[in-house]
């Protein structure tokens, strides 16, 4: 059986040592045949590292490797270029010293390579040096290769000024590029996020940016005919449906939704679902972007939103949405022309490892208090399974008292009412249930649906000044007739109205009705 690539390995290597290896260079063809510069936005951990090797070993024409592959017979292996390869996603960069003095040990590197004298001190001179240095020598133009971009930026994030650093110091690196395009063949530039003013995006005019290029959608991730072709001798026994709720539904304008494939070969491994992708990296600033800007979760769900706002932001103004979605936490599920040139994207959580994941951890942020709500969430699953309401009650109470009272004051949550469903949503959405924010019906909308699959609950939220009892938004739910279309299919409903007081800091009034 096959080797597993769980792990960072080079295209040699997976194709020397008998690695599993979903062949993507059918895409190394189309780019080629029209040479230029071209950047690719995608999640981490999606193959962009390995994608950029593969093309390497290409461009090197490295015939072997690509036996009985796409490319073995549709590439001139007998024309190899020059090429120049920079990954900056090793480590974590600090300051703009460490930035300039990785560059630059980057660029002897690879003028060792190649043998080729550089001696100018300042990273854009040097840089040009080593391009011109590297033409002048083969006669070939040469190919650049530029893996994760902006992590220096992205690592620094959580501090506006050191990130905008990190971003004007790579201006000097990148800025080399415009000037040096008589001696550049191909250019690929790969990296999680576009910001718009790093000069790389505002200089190169000849730039292509295929992230959202419906013809590109599949190239990093798996679709689902790649993943039991290639994997079939490791795929007996495991429940295909099952697994395609867990890791698939990424999509990036292509026809077919992709896995992440970091999921799909731990998974492999182990036979065990579990939050693979997500536990790889603690989305930290993200979810005190959601908080600072008080975005109301449920709203997560079905977000609308223009696509020249997810093709870049700026760190001035990061828009939460852009970053959830470039960083893999929301992604396409709906494509809607507006007007010629104008599309309204419809964003969600890809699959059920995110949608899990992420609310999980906006709990634990919301809440303050995450070895009391770990526990809370076990017991509250039972309840609801059991549909007993006295207990569902209970838990929900005991959710808001854990929450320290220091927390709000430090927060001002308490100014913001929608923390208040927007806890209830993280809570019920970290339990893996079917659950729906705001579903439209002929009637109007509830605040939120759970699907245990045994049982329907439709819950209509309200914030009171001090006490309250529930019984008005049970009301407004019956005379709306929210619950109408799941009675209808002969499902068992409970009606739940919770009313919340900002005064008490807690659920001020429970009610239940069984339909």
């Amino acid at each position: 059986m096959k080797k597993l690539p769980i792990g960072i390995y080079t295209f040699e290597k997976i194709r020397e040592d008998n690695f599993y290896y979903v062949d993507k260079t059918d895409y190394i063809a189309q780019l080629a045949e029209q040479a230029g510069y071209y950047f690719l936005s995608r999640p981490r951990r999606f193959g962009k590292s390995l994608f950029v090797d593969t093309l390497k070993c290409a461009f090197e024409g490295r015939q072997g490797l690509f036996q009985g592959l796409y490319l073995e017979n549709n590439w001139d292996f007998d024309k190899t270029y020059p090429v120049l390869s920079f990954s900056l996603g090793r480590g974590r960069v600090n300051s703009l010293e460490e930035l300039n003095t990785n560059i630059l040990s980057m660029l002897d590197g690879q003028a060792e390579k190649h043998a080729i004298s550089c001696k100018n001190e300042l990273v854009a001179n040097r840089f040009a040096e080593l391009v011109q240095g590297l033409y002048a020598k083969t006669k070939q133009r040469v190919v650049i290769l530029i893996d994760e971009y902006d992590k220096p930026i992205l690592d620094n994030l959580e501090d506006e000024q050191k990130a905008a650093e990190m971003r004007d110091g790579l201006k000097n690196f990148y800025s080399v590029l415009k000037d040096s395009d008589q001696y550049i063949k191909f250019c690929f530039i790969t990296g999680v996020s576009k910001f718009s003013r790093v000069s790389i995006f505002s200089d190169l005019n000849n730039l292509k940016d295929i992230s959202l290029d419906s013809r590109m959608g599949a190239i990093c991730g798996y679709t689902q005919s790649e993943l039991e072709n290639t994997f079939a001798e490791r795929l007996s026994g495991v429940d295909l449906e099952e697994l395609a709720a867990w890791y698939n539904g990424y999509n990036f304008m292509g026809e077919e939704n992709v896995y992440n494939p970091f999921d799909v070969l731990l998974f492999l491994d182990s036979q065990e679902l579990g939050n693979y992708w997500f536990e790889s990296a603690t989305p930290s600033f993200l979810v005190k972007l959601l908080s600072r800007n008080k975005v109301y979760l449920p709203d997560l769900e079905h977000i609308e939103i223009d696509q020249n706002m997810l093709s870049s932001f700026d760190l001035e103004q990061i828009l939460p949405e852009a970053v959830l979605f470039q960083s893999g936490y929301l992604t396409i599920k709906n494509v809607e022309e507006m007007a010629p040139g104008q599309r309204l994207l419809t964003l969600d959580f890809p699959n059920q490892e995110v949608r899990v994941s992420l609310n999980m951890h906006l709990l634990n942020y919301l809440s303050g208090a995450p070895s009391k709500t770990s526990s809370l969430r076990y017991r509250m699953i039972k309840a609801l399974r059991q549909e007993n309401m006295e207990q569902v009650k209970k838990h929900f109470q005991a959710l808001f008292s854990s929450i320290p009272y220091e927390w709000y004051t430090k927060s001002k949550m308490d100014e913001y009412e929608g923390y208040y469903a927007s806890v209830v949503y993280a809570f019920l959405a970290s339990l893996g249930f079917d659950i729906r924010p705001e579903p439209s019906s002929s009637h109007g909308k509830a605040d939120l649906v759970l699907d245990t699959g045994q049982a329907v609950y439709v819950l209509e939220f309200k914030v009171v000044e001090l006490v309250g009892d529930g019984g008005k938004a049970i009301t407004q739910i019956k005379e709306q007739g929210y619950h109408q279309q799941y009675v209808q299919v002969g499902r068992k409903v409970i009606l739940v109205g919770m009313d919340f007081s900002k005064q008490e800091r807690n659920l001020a009034g429970f009610e239940f009705e069984y339909i």
